[in-house]
């Protein structure tokens, strides 16, 4: 539990993360269907790759106090803004790691219950995650182009990923602009899941 989000559900406003300009952030809409998907436990182990402004891994990581977050993001100063969101929420079990993937997963200690890919749907990365995630375990992919859903897609089929599932939520929100109140969509994104059955 966090003082400044003190629910046993996740949704956490947006404007509640510190952010960076022109580093996206996964609205709180998405957010909730991804965590939906990755079928989080309280002990989970999960690694978010591409992890950005860290909103998927504060919110598993306030559903899984027993779990271990690890929050991967290439660039430093970056990996510095989700240390910073997550002392903001009082958050102690998300382990920041600034590196490339899929070359730095080699070096994270554990073996991950559940993967998430973020932004970054590249081949090499799907295939190496997908060796370090443990047997039962759950991926899920977000592709915010057509290109990186096949990529996603295809990947899941030659690794035999079992219980695919493909989704493209439409989100509109409600904004003020002006004086009339028009609804404004989010931008799409695609998310892609499956098991690692035997």
């Amino acid at each position: 539990m966090s003082a400044l989000w003190p629910y046993a559900t996740p949704g956490i406003p947006d404007k509640l993360f510190q952010q960076l300009p022109g580093i996206p952030l996964t609205k709180r809409e998405v957010r909730l269907l991804v965590l939906g998907y990755l079928r989080l436990k309280p002990d989970a182990q999960l690694w978010d790759i591409g992890a950005g402004t860290g909103t998927i891994s504060i919110e598993a990581a306030l559903l899984c106090p027993k779990g271990t977050i690890t929050a991967v993001e290439r660039d430093e100063e970056v990996a510095g803004l989700i240390q910073t969101n997550c002392e903001h929420f009082s958050i102690t079990n998300v382990n920041v790691i600034s590196g490339n993937a899929p070359e730095c997963l080699n070096q994270i200690q554990g073996q991950p219950s559940c993967i998430l890919i973020e932004g970054i749907p590249l081949q090499n990365t799907i295939e190496v995650a997908w060796q370090k995630l443990s047997l039962n375990g759950r991926i899920v992919v977000t592709a915010n182009n057509l290109e990186a859903l096949y990529t996603a897609s295809e990947t899941f089929a030659n690794l035999q990923v079992r219980n695919i599932d493909v989704i493209q939520p439409a989100v509109n929100r409600l904004e003020t602009k002006g004086n009339r109140q028009v609804f404004a969509a989010v931008d799409p994104i695609f998310v892609i899941s499956g098991d690692k059955l035997e």
